[in-house]
């Protein structure tokens, strides 16, 4: 069965949204595929190397602050990276950002960590800033989509 990680920073009414969204999306994608998925949440404080090497895809989501990446979300790249460097290249992700006003820094950081990593974006990040939209809602739906299918073509 396939397993989509979602790694997320969720401290604002905001980011609890596109989490809710993220998961029903995948929940929708998996019956549109007619699949078992395996959705396996933690938050980036307690995520692990092993819940990432055990994954299909990883789906991310924090918010942007002060002009970059949630510290909590910067702490879950640093815990993982050396033990997942080697094992992980090619690996499927995606990821949304929301910010106050933008969210640039942030998409860089990540940009950075995940080349580095060797990980497969599977679409460019989704930046919500304020409250998620309809287009937001739209495009969340759409990643969960393509990471689930990232996901099924692992397995």
């Amino acid at each position: 069965m396939p397993r989509v990680l979602v790694v997320h920073h969720t401290v604002s009414p905001a980011t609890q949204e596109l989490l809710e969204l993220t998961l029903t999306g995948l929940t929708d994608a998996a019956a549109a595929l007619e699949v078992e998925l395996e959705v396996v949440t933690s938050a980036a404080l307690a995520a692990s190397a092993n819940d990432v090497l055990s994954a299909d895809a990883i789906l991310i989501g924090s918010p942007a602050n002060i002009g970059y990446l949630a510290g909590a979300t910067k702490h879950f790249f640093d815990q993982i990276y050396y033990p997942c460097l080697q094992q992980t290249k090619g690996l499927p992700f995606g990821a949304y950002l929301h910010g106050n006003d933008d969210t640039i820094g942030a998409e860089r950081a990540l940009a950075k960590i995940t080349t580095g990593l060797g990980w497969r974006e599977v679409r460019s990040p989704i930046s919500v800033n304020g409250s998620p939209d309809i287009t937001a809602k739209e495009q969340i739906d759409d990643l969960a989509g393509l990471v689930a299918a990232a996901a099924l073509s692992r397995t």
